[in-house]
């Protein structure tokens, strides 16, 4: 196997290519995200997937590292910020264990998690995973693909948020791809989505992959034969709001992203979050479910879904945040939250329920006179 720019043994965000895509809306250039070094465990480069995202990424002249062993030797700065940074601009192919690929419940979104990859290359300023994945946030992604996707049929039926909810059977069993990742950013080096999505079509059955995202270069997936079993969502924020979401596409550019993977036959959704109060939210939320109405209106029949998540975090993930983005203007204080005990017996801090009450009559409201066609999934 030919691996240019590989080096045996053992940066800031990677550096980003742009390209022009077609364009259904104006013209808006998708940022795909390019890491700085690739390492690769010894034990994926036994599985093609594996070895396939390391000639990727050398071909794109990302520095690929073939490791001696199978522990990832990360050798960072002992300076948290550069360590940060050198966490965030690398990607591993690693194993996925057994333990891995048992499928875990993930209500309220789907029936079951499945996981192509574990971190994230953007920098969001209220990262739910930063109180959920351990260590440096070094993103990584899963060599063994083929036997992820063999074991999920196994699950057919066998959930309780679609698999037996009258209101939501009509999506079969459903199976979310972006609970610890966003594999959309990943896929110019992974092609790991594409792949997914691909055998969800052939897969003859009632079923759904589902994935959010914040980035737009969906190009690779447009001509998939995805027999409509795929749904993708965008997840958008107010412009107010974009300076906690750094590295990310704008959201005009998501917006339009999911007009062309509507035109292209999925089923699409708009993930509204972290849905934030904070001043002007009003304004802020009723001028982005106008522009993702007007965004949309131009695919005849679309099938749309909208899910509205409140901000969240916990002690630990602000403790982490803080330490991240020393400085941000994100509010995580205590005027009007409250303590929600979580099923794992942890704590959140959520909106208190007169803020909530106002928030969710607001939606609803806006998303019945803008997007009617829209159907609700959840709110939290």
């Amino acid at each position: 196997m030919h691996l240019p720019r590989v080096r045996q043994g053992v940066g800031a965000t990677g550096g980003a290519e742009r390209w022009a895509g077609m364009a259904t809306a104006p013209q808006l250039r998708p940022t795909l995200w390019r890491p700085h070094r690739l390492l690769v465990t010894r034990a994926s480069m036994g599985f093609a997937h594996g070895r396939a995202i390391a000639e990727r990424a050398a071909a794109l002249g990302v520095e690929v590292v073939l490791l001696p062993g199978d522990r990832l030797a990360l050798d960072l700065p002992d300076d948290p910020r550069r360590a940060y940074a050198q966490a965030k601009s690398t990607l591993a192919v690693v194993v996925a264990p057994p333990s891995k690929r048992k499928l875990q419940p993930i209500a309220p979104s789907a029936d079951w998690r499945v996981d192509l990859a574990e971190g994230c290359p953007a920098h969001c300023g209220y990262c739910y995973l930063a109180g959920s994945l351990k260590g440096p946030p070094i993103t990584r992604v899963y060599a063994n693909l083929d036997e992820i996707l063999d074991g999920l049929p196994a699950y057919l039926g066998q959930g309780s948020v679609t698999s037996r909810n009258r209101d939501r059977a009509q999506e079969g069993t459903t199976f979310e791809a972006s609970c610890y990742t966003d594999p959309l950013a990943l896929e110019p080096i992974t092609s790991a989505l594409s792949a997914t999505i691909a055998w969800f079509g052939r897969w003859d059955a009632p079923v759904q992959l589902r994935f959010t995202t914040k980035f737009a270069g969906v190009d690779p997936l447009l001509g998939l034969d995805h027999q409509r079993r795929t749904r993708m969502r965008a997840s958008i924020n107010p412009s107010a709001f974009a300076r906690f979401e750094g590295g990310t596409d704008r959201v005009a550019a998501r917006l339009a992203a999911l007009a062309r993977m509507a035109a292209a036959g999925y089923p699409v959704g708009l993930t509204i979050a972290p849905i934030i109060a904070a001043e002007g939210w009003r304004d802020a939320y009723g001028s982005l479910i106008a522009d993702a109405a007007a965004a949309l209106s131009t695919v005849p029949g679309i099938d749309l879904t909208i899910e509205l998540i409140t901000h969240r975090f916990t002690a630990g993930s602000k403790a982490v945040l803080d330490n991240w983005y020393p400085g941000s203007s994100l509010d995580m204080g205590s005027t009007n939250r409250t303590t929600k005990r979580t099923k794992f017996g942890s704590e959140k801090q959520v909106y208190d329920a007169a803020t909530m009450r106002m928030l969710r009559d607001f939606f609803a409201e806006r998303i019945a006179a803008l997007l009617p066609q829209a159907g609700v999934l959840y709110w939290t």
